[in-house]
């Protein structure tokens, strides 16, 4: 028996989410099919995060154990055969038997990307929050800071409890202004110069996990700071009243991006 492991990368546009629903297409189903095409072989694929309908991957991490002898690389290539042009694998490695995409995960990166411009660009409605109010997103930044170290992040969590605790550890919040550059180069962290800042918004965040709808919160109670309404102590305030409804609303998943996994 092996343990295969594969990063993925998929325009969650047209699914619902990773899992499996009964209400439509998942990645999960697209991805376990096209193992199964390819080796003969039923596989039950893991994955590190279960993204929401609408939700993109630069960097989902999968595995799933086969006693298919298909070198790593032939699997690569072979499984596009089978995979919608919107999923694509970016690599695959044989791992160690005990290795859990899921369990083995120690932090996510994800990012969530804001168009702050007055005209929206239709090209991009599945891929960022058009914003057209200004925002300032060296406030958003400084705000963000509080949110740094271990707490119970419930206010940021829809329908608690989703889990057996709701306390996270993140570990950096980065707000910045950002030149649009294609979506899928960007697990580069490149910090923009004052002259390259652009109309969209980026937001960094890593944790060594999160709650269901925790990103989206977060964004969503950081955009009234960049409109000047809330501040630094309103984050805190919001924190520590582990209550959903003190935090700002959940942004729509579109923005929203699972970058990287760390093992």
């Amino acid at each position: 028996m092996r343990n295969i492991r594969l990063t993925i990368a998929y325009d969650g546009s047209n699914y619902v989410g990773w899992q499996v629903q009964p209400n439509g297409p998942s990645v999960q189903t697209a991805v376990e099919k096209a193992i199964q095409k390819l080796t003969g072989l039923k596989a039950n694929v893991l994955s590190a995060g279960r993204t929401d309908s609408g939700v993109h991957a630069l960097g989902q991490v999968a595995s799933f154990q086969t006693e298919s002898s298909i070198p790593c690389e032939g699997f690569r290539k072979a499984l596009h055969k089978f995979l919608p042009d919107d999923i694509i694998v970016r690599d695959v490695r044989e791992v160690p038997l005990d290795f859990h995409a899921t369990f083995s995960a120690v932090q996510k990166r994800y990012r969530y990307v804001i168009h702050n411009c007055r005209t929206h660009n239709p090209f991009l409605r599945n891929y960022v929050w058009h914003f057209h109010q200004d925002l300032d997103s060296t406030a958003m930044h400084e705000a963000g800071q509080k949110l740094i170290g271990t707490h119970d992040f419930r206010s940021f969590e829809s329908h608690w409890p989703n889990k057996a605790t709701s306390v996270r550890t993140v570990k950096e919040v980065i707000v910045r202004r950002q030149k649009f550059c294609p979506l899928w180069l960007g697990e580069a962290d490149q910090q923009p110069t004052a002259e390259e800042a652009g109309d969209f918004v980026w937001l960094e965040i890593v944790a060594d996990g999160f709650l269901y709808n925790m990103v989206r919160a977060i964004v969503g109670t950081l955009v009234p700071v960049g409109r000047g309404r809330w501040n630094g102590d309103d984050i805190v305030r919001i924190l520590t009243a582990m209550d959903r409804s003190e935090a700002g609303d959940t942004a729509p998943p579109n923005g929203l991006y699972l970058v990287h996994v760390d093992y």
